[in-house]
């Protein structure tokens, strides 16, 4: 991957989360304990789905490898922030820069098609439970997941392109902690209007591509469960779903506010990339095993049987 020889700068400094040494020392302890606590999370997800047969369902296949993309996604922005907060300088060579928004932006976008993949498969299970083997077949999982990462990485080429045809001149200083591109694009010295507008395109399809097909699958859920008469089957029903709803609101919210909403360098804008790219991936595994009694119920039996 060639970079525009004409851009002068070769290395960015980020501003970070906070100046004051002895803050983010503390902020450094945080994000440690944020950062083992989604890899442990998440790597005994993967473990009790993988160990117990009785969860080798379509279900927990999608779980399964959403907790794969949150080991991935919280991989790309953490460690290089624990490093930065140790650092009295926080700096990132170009090419870093390039590769960390294409690798934020697969997996991020990797996600959001999984989440929509998995509100369909709840539509399925709750609407047409009699039917459910035949339309969630393993070969149509297997094309579903291959299918969201075929297409996230055709939206990652595309933002990559945009920032590498970007510019640098000058401006050296990232107010934010990792490489995004609304963030480079305040310190490109070329004209980025084209490219802006192509990135909210982008966001906005790829928005619409995932988070349609979720508000579709759960407006007839919801038709479906009311539906039900007793109060013990509509609850049963719910709970199936209300830890993907969770977890839809928690990522689909901060991400679109921080690729559609003008970037000020604000507190916002770091709130908003924090909560998708670092609380989101930690949170996943607690709000489906916490909610989850199949789950609990094979953790239970998993150290049962080591321990």
């Amino acid at each position: 991957m060639a970079l525009r020889n004409h851009s002068t700068v070769t290395e960015f400094v980020f501003t970070g989360l906070s100046t004051d040494p002895h803050t983010e020392d503390l902020l450094f302890v945080l994000f440690l304990v944020i950062y083992l606590l989604t890899l442990m999370g998440n790597l005994v997800m993967l473990l009790v789905i993988r160990a117990d047969s009785r969860l080798h369902t379509p279900m927990y296949f999608f779980l399964g490898n959403l907790s794969f993309l949150d080991l991935c996604f919280s991989s790309v922005t953490l460690p290089k922030l624990l490093e930065d907060l140790l650092s009295e300088k926080k700096t990132i060579s170009l090419g870093g820069c390039m590769a960390q928004v294409f690798f934020v932006f697969i997996t991020a976008g990797t996600e959001a098609f999984l989440l929509s993949v998995m509100a369909y498969d709840r539509y399925a299970a709750i609407c047409h439970p009699l039917l459910y083997g035949q339309l969630m077949s393993n070969q149509l999982c297997v094309r579903l997941l291959l299918t969201s990462w075929g297409l996230a990485s055709l939206n990652s080429v595309v933002i990559v392109l945009l920032a590498i045809n970007l510019d640098f001149c000058e401006a050296q200083t990232i107010h934010h902690y990792i490489c995004e591109l609304p963030s480079l694009f305040p310190l490109s010295c070329s004209d980025t209007s084209n490219n802006i507008n192509i990135l909210i395109c982008s966001t906005l399809l790829h928005g619409l591509a995932t988070f349609l097909p979720i508000f579709i699958s759960y407006a007839r859920i919801i038709s479906t469960i009311l539906s039900i008469s007793s109060t013990t089957g509509r609850n049963k029903a719910f709970s199936t779903c209300s830890s993907h709803l969770i977890a839809v609101i928690l990522f689909f919210g901060s991400g679109l506010v921080r690729y559609l909403m003008p970037t000020s360098g604000s507190s916002l804008d770091l709130l908003a990339s924090l909560q998708y790219s670092v609380v989101t991936p930690m949170l996943n595994p607690l709000i489906y095993s916490l909610k989850n009694k199949d789950v609990k119920t094979a953790l239970k039996r998993m150290l049962e049987k080591y321990l």
